[in-house]
């Protein structure tokens, strides 16, 4: 279960004394804390609700703060927010006897207080804080989930939005968000917003969602496959104006062209999709999407094995001379494209 549901039926009459929010996968700590704070109707100008930003809070006042008895009510709210110190992220905004402070607040706390600490990244386990923080609280990550999760998650989300696919289309928006937290959450408002009624289709979600990288390089490679290379150059071009680095492109390309050649090589010894699945997930050490098979299966269909093999090395040995900084790289990039075209012919 990812984080992000066990809040749902939370209440802010039953927090316990310590909360920590936290998590490496960015979209998803992000709506993990908008919905906490909703949750537990967080308004800045409930007196009974004090807010700290870590990166700037004097830690005497935070200190005052935690151990000071409410005014209004029975309890009082005390939030931490930005309090990096305790993951692995090499940032400190309190000093050793700040944090020497601040555990004995935790091994002896106010019964009064409700703490909530949101610490964006990894919490650092080597750490004897947070040792104690999580032996004493409530832990809520917002670590990377499986596709498995994401898919569960957002089918629900989709239907609370009222978005309707059409039989396989949701998958194909999983595929293109890359499984992941934060683009589906993007995605999901570009469709929201672009179609309130009716079956979402293919054409859709091409409408609606904004092109990502991958798909970019996608139609990269499908030019150069194509040998229509004025084409290819104006996209690299605008791709270089919006400041993707060659490198960065030949690694998604090797990607591809990888996925072609393993899907092929596996199709050649009589497997069907569902047995290349599970077989390149076996090699691999991960479970592969079936989607991604079924798309790579049909883009190279046309393509030799010797021509994917050279298109592979190819890539490789002009990764490697950019690195080495042999010639230009936007020069090696090119000529890169013009070799894979021409060896397509």
């Amino acid at each position: 279960m990812l984080a992000i549901e066990s809040i749902s039926q939370m209440k802010r009459s039953e927090l316990p004394f310590l909360t920590v929010l936290t998590g490496d996968d960015v979209g998803q700590f992000e709506e993990l804390k908008r919905l906490f704070l909703e949750k537990i109707g967080y308004d800045r100008s409930d007196l009974n609700i004090s807010y700290f930003d870590m990166k700037e809070a004097p830690y005497a006042e935070v200190e005052n703060d935690l151990i000071s008895l409410p005014f209004f009510e029975e309890e009082k709210l005390v939030i931490l927010d930005h309090f990096v110190d305790i993951t692995t992220i090499k940032k400190r905004s309190l000093s050793d006897d700040e944090l020497k402070a601040f555990e004995s607040y935790i091994e002896q706390p106010v019964e009064t207080t409700r703490l909530i600490i949101f610490a964006e990244g990894k919490l650092d386990s080597k750490r004897r804080l947070v040792k104690l923080l999580k032996r004493d609280g409530r832990i809520l990550e917002a670590s990377q989930p499986k596709d498995e999760e994401i898919r569960r998650y957002f089918t629900h989300v989709s239907h609370e939005k009222g978005l309707q696919f059409a039989p396989q289309v949701f998958e194909e928006l999983l595929v293109k968000s890359g499984f992941q937290f934060s683009e589906m959450t993007k995605n999901l408002a570009f469709l929201e917003g672009y179609k309130k009624t009716g079956i979402i289709s293919s054409e859709d979600i091409v409408e609606a969602v904004p092109k990502t990288l991958q798909d970019n390089i996608f139609d990269l490679t499908q030019l150069i496959l194509n040998s229509k290379i004025d084409a290819a150059r104006s996209l690299v071009q605008d791709l270089r104006l919006q400041g993707e680095d060659e490198i960065k492109l030949i690694a998604i390309m090797l990607g591809q062209f990888r996925t072609f050649l393993q899907v092929q090589l596996l199709a050649e010894g009589g497997r069907g999709e569902q047995q290349i699945v599970a077989d390149l997930s076996h090699y691999l050490g991960r479970k592969v999407n079936p989607f991604q098979v079924k798309y790579a299966l049909r883009d190279s269909r046309r393509l030799s094995l010797a021509f994917l093999e050279a298109s592979v090395t190819c890539l490789i040995e002009t990764d490697y001379q950019i690195k080495s900084g042999i010639y230009e790289k936007d020069y090696l990039f090119d000529l890169a494209l013009l070799k894979i075209s021409q060896n397509n012919l």
